[in-house]
């Protein structure tokens, strides 16, 4: 541990409350890396036994990541996870209650992806948005992608595949003023990257 460790730190600035576990997962892990603490949770660092002589330092150590990650939390949440053993066991019940892919949530952020339009959002607004949204639709997906084991070049084609179909939706989104750079894309053979159409936009828009 180093001196200016303490167990009065909170790893996030916000506490999770139940919503926004992914987010939140991902701050606690960025900042437990930075303290070179994450083994405590995965299990990496594995527990000695009783009377080794680094039994106590790795149980002093396993206290303060469990602390860390409880003032992380609600207070009604860290209240009914205060009899969990260590760290693995807290960061696992964790994952077991909100890393799950949530069917109402992808519902709704399909729809959400799906009413989005240009609206009264300039392009770079309008961009950021749609963004914004796909990012939060990959974090949802991201056990999937993991596991899917893919044949020789299906991989790059299935990536392609979701990236032409994001443009079409980014283009179908844009304000009728933009008819002209919508069709200029869509033209285009092979379809651009939604980055590449977004550049021919903005230069439309000035």
């Amino acid at each position: 541990m180093h001196p200016s460790e303490n167990g009065g730190t909170m790893l996030v600035p916000v506490a999770f409350d139940g919503t926004g576990y992914k987010s939140w997962r991902r701050g606690v892990l960025r900042a437990l890396s930075l303290k070179n603490k994450v083994g405590f949770i995965t299990g990496n660092v594995k527990k000695p036994n009783v009377g080794h002589a680094t039994f106590d330092q790795w149980e002093r150590c396993d206290d303060m990541v469990t602390s860390w990650i409880l003032n992380s939390l609600s207070k009604d949440l860290a209240d009914s996870l205060q009899y969990i053993r260590d760290a693995k066991e807290l960061w696992q019940e964790l994952e077991d209650r909100y890393d799950q892919t949530n069917g109402a949530k992808l519902y709704q952020l399909h729809k959400e992806i799906s009413d989005l339009s240009q609206g009264t959002f300039n392009i770079t607004g309008y961009y950021t948005k749609m963004k914004k949204f796909w990012k939060e639709l990959n974090t949802l997906n991201a056990h999937a992608q993991r596991n899917c084991i893919c044949t020789h070049g299906a991989k790059a084609n299935m990536h392609k595949a979701e990236q032409d179909r994001r443009l079409i939706q980014f283009l179908m989104g844009l304000n009728e003023v933009y008819t002209v750079g919508r069709g200029s894309t869509l033209m285009m053979n092979p379809l651009p990257s939604i980055a590449q159409a977004f550049f021919i936009l903005i230069q439309e828009e000035k």
